[in-house]
């Protein structure tokens, strides 16, 4: 059997799999694909992947159904991600161009990737360790209660309430505010820790109290914006599709609901030529994942954050390669400074 034609034929059974979800027989394979040769040979071949452990038989069916190490050789051969329709297009950037911050941009995101490829989406917070801070407003709420704001140039926006221990008016505020941002904006938030005391010391005595609070609550922001987060869409596209994990769902669904998994998942794969990541099956390191495949690239100005979606090893690779890069794109591009 040569190797074109063993992967023309592993071709032809996944995409015939993906497409009925009924294993798939060598008449089958002659009747819709123009392979030039005969049934015979075609059984012939599949005998060839099943001995390579590349397709197997479902117990109770003399048709074939790929393994997870003949999806990575069939995701492996596709030379190219395709290119998604000008329509598709035009509806991610529609889209995502009408968000109002970042917690919108990821959340159209998600549900958009989500109703692309029919699968779970996901999608990782941005790295904000490496953001920088971009503004900083003080808001008096009374006397002594001010809301703290402050803004990534990442497009994130944290705030919380502060009790500042004295009575302070608008102009007071607007002096602190002014000399906060002058000192700070630029900084990368993990730096703001070692920065802020410097702040606090050159402030005017007369206001050194609602200094050092409003620090701390600068300081309580930069560290909630660094925790990973991710935000998902589309769970019930995989309850729908729970015929396609025959053990069971509920582990899938427990790593998805224990963020700390498919997070790790995430940061640990690796980009390939064609800018994307795929781990199939087995390959996943949670067990809990033996099932699934995930699909995932890098986005942003470093690439570090992943958004990506997760469904059954029975999937349309290429479809999803080319919407989980696509969608990617725009949101780097949405994101970018």
């Amino acid at each position: 059997m040569s190797e074109p034609r063993k992967l023309e034929v592993l071709r032809a059974i996944v995409e015939d799999y993906v497409h009925s979800r009924e294993p798939v027989g060598s008449k089958a394979l002659v009747e819709r694909h123009h392979l030039g040769v005969s049934s015979a040979t075609i059984r012939n071949d599949m005998a060839a992947l099943e001995d390579e452990g590349l397709i197997t038989a479902p117990h109770t069916s003399a048709g074939r159904i790929p393994t997870d190490k003949g999806y990575r050789l069939f995701v492996d051969q596709i030379s190219a991600v395709k290119p998604l329709s000008a329509a598709e297009r035009r509806a991610i950037q529609t889209l995502l161009e009408g968000a109002d911050d970042l917690d919108d941009v990821l959340d159209r995101t998600v549900r958009l990737l989500s109703q692309l490829t029919n699968q779970v989406a996901v999608v990782q917070y941005p790295h904000l360790s490496r953001a920088l801070v971009r503004h900083i407003e003080f808001v008096l709420l009374a006397p002594r209660k001010v809301l703290v704001v402050l803004i990534a140039n990442s497009g994130k926006v944290e705030q919380r309430v502060m009790d500042v221990g004295q009575d302070l008016g608008d102009e007071a505020l607007a002096e602190l505010r002014t000399r906060f941002l002058a000192a700070l904006g630029g900084t990368r938030l993990s730096h703001l820790a070692q920065a802020l005391p410097a702040v606090v010391a050159a402030t005017p005595h007369s206001q050194r109290q609602a200094a050092h609070a409003l620090a701390v609550g600068l300081e309580g922001l930069a560290q909630s914006s660094r925790e990973d987060r991710m935000v998902m869409a589309g769970t019930a596209n995989l309850a729908r599709s729970n015929v396609d994990f025959p053990l069971s769902i509920g582990p899938v669904l427990e790593a998805l609901e224990e963020q700390v998994v498919m997070l790790r998942l995430l940061s640990e794969m690796a980009q390939d030529h064609r800018g994307v990541a795929v781990s199939i099956g087995r390959e996943n390191p949670y067990d809990g994942l033996a099932e699934a495949s995930v699909v995932a690239t890098g986005y942003g100005p470093d690439s570090a954050a992943k958004v990506g979606i997760l469904g059954p090893t029975r999937m349309d690779y290429p479809t999803t390669m080319a919407a989980v890069r696509a969608v990617a794109r725009y949101l780097s591009r949405i994101l970018g400074p």
